[in-house]
């Protein structure tokens, strides 16, 4: 019998909608945040979630207590789940980094990008620092429980690349994998060590 994982990515903030990377930073949900997170609630009411994790930032703090509503229901905060910390690009429009070579190289070939103009997180560290969270909070689960995970968009995205048997070195390509979205449902099962992930930015729910 399987742990069943659910990640969902926190809702839509402000910075979100203005394009700036806010890593480690943080900005407040909007209004269409907010209701994604409780249409994510909604959806997984049923679902008997033997804990919750978020990262440290608010932003995905906010979004599981929505997704939680009135349940009680254990919530820990987790540094390993944060987003990657882009050093001094935080808070910078995305388009104002668009001449600097080293945010292509993030974006495009993420094993090379080493964050020295910024010096934010290299890709590699952040890599072993997701996984590590991950398998360290399955670890505290026994068969049969389902866990909610809310964390950031590329942390999220670089796990369900490797959680699908890509490398993580591949979780920027565009042929292979897909940038999670705002408040979507994936659901990862974990089962004798592997994990298989079975559903992967599911929004019927948002529409």
């Amino acid at each position: 019998m399987a742990v069943t994982v659910y990640l969902i990515r926190h809702g839509r903030t402000e910075w979100n909608l203005e394009g700036r990377l806010q890593g480690s930073d943080d900005s407040p949900l909007v209004a269409e945040g907010i209701e994604g997170a409780k249409r994510t609630g909604q959806a997984l009411a049923e679902v008997p979630f033997a804990a919750c994790y978020s990262s440290l930032l608010k932003r995905a703090q906010d979004t599981a207590n929505y997704i939680l509503g009135e349940r009680q229901i254990p919530h820990f905060h987790h540094q390993g789940l944060n987003e990657l910390d882009f050093g001094s690009w935080e808070g910078q429009k995305s388009v104002d980094l668009y001449d600097n070579e080293e945010y292509w190289t993030m974006k495009k070939t993420p094993a090379e990008y080493q964050a020295k103009s910024n010096g934010g997180e290299t890709m590699a560290a952040f890599a072993e620092r997701v996984q590590q969270a991950f398998w360290q909070i399955v670890g505290q689960h026994q068969e049969g429980e389902n866990i909610l995970i809310v964390s950031h968009g590329m942390t999220l995205t670089l796990l369900t690349a490797v959680l699908k048997g890509l490398s993580w070195h591949d979780f920027r390509d565009e042929e292979k994998h897909s940038f999670v979205l705002n408040t979507a449902i994936n659901v990862v099962e974990v089962e004798n060590g592997t994990a298989d992930l079975v559903q992967f930015n599911q929004i019927e729910h948002l529409a």
